[in-house]
């Protein structure tokens, strides 16, 4: 069998329009895996706004467009719509972040795209969903998880919940479960020949991954108080500490053969062994691993306890995270056109991806591509001109 070079996603193509965040996450994720991803970019015109969007129209940080191509064309003119419609007829796949409604009044909706191209994989990602009292409301990954239940399960005991960065909705919830829905929907096309409409709602997604939290709490074995459970920093045997040096250890000793270890090798008193899930001796010995770990700082915590079951890790911040041994063992991180950054998974054996192209300049790719899609020299040079 001769082994593919691209991805198992390798002649898939895919239009993203541009946006920040869950969508073009999804994009990320499925050009990394062998699809050709054409984002569609608005012209550049005049100074950019501070922030994201210049970031993005510099292109060198922009991890989340790497191994994307880009074509910029203008959505209010007449022609620009013209020309989308003409390269979504040609397309397995289209992804879009855009609030329910925007892109029907572009003329850009699924039900004028699937009339034109039956096959089309239409994902969409928002944040409340297509339907709903809060479809068309503004939000933010923060919202997304307070609706969801998720973010109320996040925080110490006592204490108000803690906005965690946007991995859980955003990109957990939001642009991991796209990807996921879009090649569902592209292996049911593969054997029906019908495309679909993918909605993806972030507040669906924070929701569906806490569906084993929801089955614990029915069943009685999970409170709705923050940091009052045996995995949400409630329980000595399951958190944070600090360390001599004011850097953090990680603590996940759950099963008792781990747990067993943590005690051995931290020399605590063997007695610890009994009633581990009593709420009532959690406080007293969370504070007794707080004393104790402030007793040496965390590398010397991290040798102590090194090649051990007992699931006890140093918290890294994200350069640190780039040079652990293990990651580099794996490969985990890999450098694209001078910016370090984690590399596609995750892994195949038989179709493993490529090497990861740098993202591109807004509308480099615009003439290569139309002139890809069939576009003639004179129409390209009037798109270009408009």
């Amino acid at each position: 069998m001769t082994q593919a070079t691209s991805g198992p996603l390798e002649g898939i193509r895919v239009l993203e329009f541009a946006g920040i965040g869950p969508a073009p996450f999804c994009g990320m994720l499925l050009a990394d895996l062998g699809a050709e991803v054409i984002r569609i970019d608005r012209p550049a015109h005049g100074t950019q706004e501070p922030g994201i969007d210049a970031a993005v129209a510099a292109g060198h940080y922009d991890v989340l467009g790497r191994g994307k191509k880009s074509v910029a064309i203008d959505l209010k003119s007449a022609a620009g719509i013209a020309a989308v419609r003409r390269l979504a007829a040609a397309v397995d796949a289209l992804i879009e972040g855009f609030r329910p409604g925007v892109m029907e009044r572009l003329g850009l909706g699924p039900e004028v795209l699937l009339a034109a191209h039956p096959r089309l994989v239409y994902g969409r990602m928002t944040g409340w969903g297509q339907q709903g009292p809060l479809a068309r409301t503004a939000g933010h990954d923060i919202n997304y998880l307070a609706l969801s239940g998720a973010l109320g399960m996040i925080g110490r005991a006592g204490e108000r919940p803690i906005a965690p960065p946007a991995l859980l909705g955003d990109f957990g919830g939001g642009g991991l479960l796209l990807a996921f829905g879009m090649a569902s929907a592209l292996l049911e096309a593969a054997k029906s020949g019908r495309g679909q409409v993918v909605d993806a709602a972030i507040v669906d997604g924070a929701g569906l991954l806490s569906a084993a939290f929801q089955g614990l709490r029915q069943a009685g074995l999970w409170r709705d108080a923050t940091g009052e459970n045996f995995i949400d920093s409630g329980a000595d045997f399951y958190d944070v500490y600090e360390c001599a040096d004011g850097k953090h250890i990680a603590v996940g000793a759950i099963e008792p053969q781990f747990f067993q270890l943590l005690v051995e090798r931290a020399g605590l008193p063997r007695e610890w062994m009994k009633g581990r899930f009593e709420r009532s001796v959690w406080p007293e010995r969370k504070q007794a691993l707080a004393t104790l770990f402030r007793s040496r700082t965390r590398d010397e915590w991290t040798l102590l306890f090194a090649g051990s079951d007992a699931c006890v890790t140093p918290v890294l911040d994200m350069e640190e995270a780039t040079r652990h041994p293990h990651a580099l063992a794996r490969q985990a991180f890999v450098e694209v056109d001078g910016v370090v950054q984690p590399a596609a998974a995750p892994r195949f054996s038989a179709t493993p991806a490529a090497a990861l192209r740098p993202p591109p300049r807004r509308g480099a790719d615009t003439e290569e591509v139309l002139q890809a899609f069939g576009f003639s020299r004179g129409e390209i040079a009037a798109l270009l001109e408009a």
